[in-house]
Formats: structure tokens, sequence, C-alpha cells
């Protein structure tokens, strides 16, 4: 009996005339993650994607997580590849279901035919596969229609017929690569993560940039988020990090600009430096983890300051998220654990003690000038490092 892992659409499936190039998209997507768990065969079809392990060696849990990771799959589960007659569909019922059911009380049988031509309708193989599994438990389990603890499926399709139970909520979205590339501002901290997080699974190909305040910060909070970084490339990708010194920006402004203003233009001075990291990197976008009122720097007010100095779009998809929520995504993909080591990042050297909320435009303009930052910015961009997570292979 051969075991297969069939992936249904979400949304994708919606597409309309471009739906082959999203699907040759979240094909390559597919090929690269599964790629170290052995050798296989992945092809679509009908709204399906394939997984068809060649050989003995396949890790297959591995490759199940994997799966379970790819932005654009709704669902994965694993499937029993069978001729398409009724014999052999109940045969490999009783043989591969059973195991799916232990500790299970009910189930419900249900049938999916796309091929019209096959001799039984829709209802009449549920029936049929129905009384299979009834005969292979010896009854030990029931029916339910409403709410079953396991639901078997027969699909029969063009040249075989699968025989699955109980698909598994895949990542969802769109393939990453298929909505352009942005540039995430990552800060050692809970919210940018997930911000890169919600980005990648509507299909953004995500780089990140860094800002950090070496002496002032330490080689461990730059190591942290190198570390957020690599747990990301697990759903976004490889990650490309630049990381940018913005010590000498932060001194300049520590000794030139009223304090309550600090905070302010140091956000101002590093959307100016990813809005020029971007454009070298042919991205479209900024995305950053700011949540609306969550601190100082995140009011309205502040926040079009901060805007107003980008001519490229600025994506927040965490604006509207309280803490708890974003503290339920970043404990989902991976990156809540690190994300609260206790390593300071750029934005708590020289915080002010009690920052601007409401400024207005005119005065943080006339602070600034005070600063004159355009060369220790360009110096920072010029002498930005690089970092690929997960690391290339030599």
């Amino acid at each position: 009996m051969e075991e297969i892992y069939l992936c249904k659409y979400g949304e994708l499936a919606l597409k309309g005339l471009n739906k082959g190039q999203f699907e040759s998209v979240l094909l390559s997507n597919i090929r690269k993650k599964i790629a170290p768990f052995g050798e296989f065969r992945v092809r679509s079809s009908q709204s399906t994607i394939y997984v068809e392990p060649l050989g003995e060696t396949v890790n297959k849990p591995g490759l199940f997580r994997e799966l379970l990771t790819v932005f654009g799959i709704s669902t994965v589960c694993r499937a029993a590849k069978t001729e398409k007659n009724i014999d052999s569909i109940v045969a490999t019922v009783k043989e591969y279901i059973p195991p799916f059911l232990e500790g299970k009380r009910t189930f419900r049988a249900s049938a999916k035919r796309a091929d019209k031509k096959f001799p039984m309708t829709s209802p009449e193989i549920a029936a049929t596969v129905g009384a299979a599994v009834l005969e292979a438990t010896n009854g030990k389990i029931g029916v339910s229609m409403e709410k079953p603890d396991a639901d078997i499926t027969v699909e029969v399709r063009e040249e075989y017929a699968f025989v699955h139970a109980d698909a598994v909520r895949g990542a969802g979205g769109m393939p990453v690569g298929t909505s352009g590339r942005a540039l995430l501002l990552l800060s050692g901290g809970i919210d940018s993560p997930v911000a890169g997080y919600m980005m990648a699974k509507r299909g953004a190909k995500i780089e990140a940039v860094h800002f950090e305040s070496f002496p002032y910060t330490s080689e461990k909070a730059k190591e942290k988020v190198l570390e957020l970084a690599n747990i990301m490339s697990s759903y976004c990708g490889q990650m490309r990090v630049s990381c940018v010194s913005v010590t000498g920006i932060q001194e300049r402004l520590k000794d030139t600009v009223d304090e309550s203003y600090f905070t302010l233009l140091l956000r101002r001075s590093m959307m100016r430096i990813a809005c020029a990291v971007a454009k070298q990197r042919y991205c479209d976008a900024l995305i950053t983890g700011e949540s609306l009122g969550q601190v100082a720097s995140q009011t309205m007010q502040a926040l079009n300051v901060t805007n107003a100095v980008s001519d490229i779009p600025v994506f927040r998809p965490c604006i509207g998220l309280d803490k708890e929520e974003i503290i339920e995504i970043a404990r989902k993909t991976g990156t809540f654990d690190t994300s609260v080591l206790p390593y300071e990042d750029c934005c708590s050297v020289f915080a002010p003690r009690h920052p601007k909320t409401r400024p207005v435009m005119e005065k943080v303009v006339e602070e600034e000038e005070k600063a004159q930052l355009s060369e220790l910015e360009r110096t920072a961009l010029e002498n930005l490092r690089v970092y690929f997570l997960p690391e290339k292979e030599s």
C-alpha cells in the first residue's frame, strides 16, 4: 500500500487566469522545504498538491511537519493510494484506517467523486466505506454525522482513489513570493517577528534590517535577533538580515536635541535608512511590528511623524492587535521564548524619561535639523553587515 500526502489549497483555489503562476510558486516552495527529508514527486491537480515519497528512506514525520508550515496550503493529510474500483477501496479502508481510529468513539464516512464515470454515486461510496470501517473495527466505534471524532474520506480522482482520515489544518495564506518583497524592521522584541510572519502569510518575500547600538547593546542582543531570523526562516524561507549600527546617530541626538524628541528622531532616522536598504534590495514596502498605543512612539501622531520620512508603503499588520493576541501568535510561530530573553535593543539606549506622545511635525523637523544626521546615516548605511539565516552551505 502506497502512502502519499494530499495538500489542499486555501484561497489560492479562488484565483482566476493567473492561478497557474501562484501554483508554480507554491510547488517550488514545497520542493525546497521538503528536500532535506528525502526524495519526492510533487505535482498538482484539481486544487490539490500530491507529495509522493520515493524510496524507503523518507523522513515521514519531518515531511508532514514541514508541509504544515508552507503558506498557501490550507490542510494536509496522509492518504493511501489505491486502484479505482470499490473492492480495492474497501480493502484499503480496512487496512489503512483503523490506526487513525484508536481512542475515537465515533466516525463519519464521506466520498468525493471527481470522476463522474465511476459506477457508484458519492453517497453509495460513503455508505460502503462506512460499512467497511464498522467491519474492520468489529463495531467498536459508532457513527455520528453531526460531530464525529474522526472523518474518513474517499476521493475518486482521474487515475486513482485516495483514502484518508482527519486532514490537519495547514498554514493557510498565500505562497511566499507571490506578493512582492518587503523589508522587516526586526528588533529583538515580540512584535516584529509576528509582523513578519503575518506578511509572509500574505505572500510577501521577507528580508530584514536590524539596528544595533554596540557597545551600548551587547553581542548577545544581536545574536538573539539572528536567532529570531533563523526561527522565522522556517516559514519565510531564508532570511537576509542587514545589521546597521546607529550608535553614532544616537550619540549625536543625545548631545543636540531636546530629550523628549529623542525616540521620535531615532525612529525617523531608522526609517530613512530602512528605505534606503529596501531600495537596494528591490523591496517595495517596509514592515514594522507597531501596535497602536502600545508605547509612546506608537500613538497616531507619532506614527504620522515617522511615516513622513518614508517614500514607500509601511505595513503594520499588528496595528490593531493587543499584546495578548501578539503573544499568542509569537508562541504559535516559535519566536516568543527567544523574544523574551533579557537582552537590550537599541531603542532602550538613551530612552527619554518623558517622550513626546503627540508631536507637532514642525517642531520635530526643527529639532531634527539641530542634529544634522544625513552624513551619519550615510555612514551607517555604508557599513552595514549582512547575515543569512539559516547560514548558506559553503
